[in-house]
């Protein structure tokens, strides 16, 4: 699969190119844009203070631009909260995207969002201050009329980014199930 990862608010940070290498090692080629210009963050707070500094049109319009060389071979979007928030955005707005990857994060649909049965998964805390599950079982049902397959899975007690090893959501358990059921749902596309 080509995958096309993106950063959380944190930005590029050790745990990105870390799963990047890991996706490589399981036979897939990854792109891992820096939406940041290289800067990274201790806390989301920090990096959301910076996040909105940019402004969602332009994390918007960088993501696209790292994304159009490669959207022709039909891209798997992925990304850690905001950067699956953002992958969201760009796989529903493809129509050769071949899957959805969303770790720790989900954003609005479009009310006019179409796709053909894209194979989304979703790998989020429970419970997760930004992903309430009202918020949730709306995305769910809002994703399913648009189109999409999508799966769910919770991890009870871990933090809101808890595949980073570096931050205090780390949760090793819960980081290692979400690798390998992502894992097998890349080998399924």
């Amino acid at each position: 699969m080509n995958i096309m990862l993106f950063h959380s608010t944190y930005g590029p940070r050790p745990a990105v190119r870390a799963a990047a290498d890991r996706l490589r090692a399981a036979g897939h080629e990854v792109w891992t844009p820096d939406l940041f210009d290289g800067r990274t963050f201790d806390t989301v707070e920090e990096g959301m203070a910076h996040n909105e500094e940019i402004g969602k049109d332009e994390l918007l319009r960088r993501a696209v631009l790292a994304a159009a060389p490669y959207s022709e071979r039909g891209l798997v979007y992925a990304g850690f909260s905001l950067g699956a928030s953002i992958a969201q955005t760009l796989a529903l707005g493809d129509e050769k995207a071949r899957g959805l990857l969303l770790l720790h994060g989900t954003s609005d649909l479009a009310p006019n969002a179409s796709v053909d049965g894209l194979a989304v998964q979703l790998h989020v805390a429970e419970p997760d201050p930004f992903e309430t599950d009202d918020w949730l079982s709306a995305w769910y049902l809002q994703m399913g009329r648009a189109g999409a397959d999508v799966e769910v899975y919770r991890y009870a007690g871990a933090g809101h980014l808890y595949t980073d090893p570096d931050l205090p959501d780390y949760d090793a358990e819960a980081a290692e199930a979400t690798w390998r059921v992502a894992l097998g749902f890349l080998d399924s596309l």
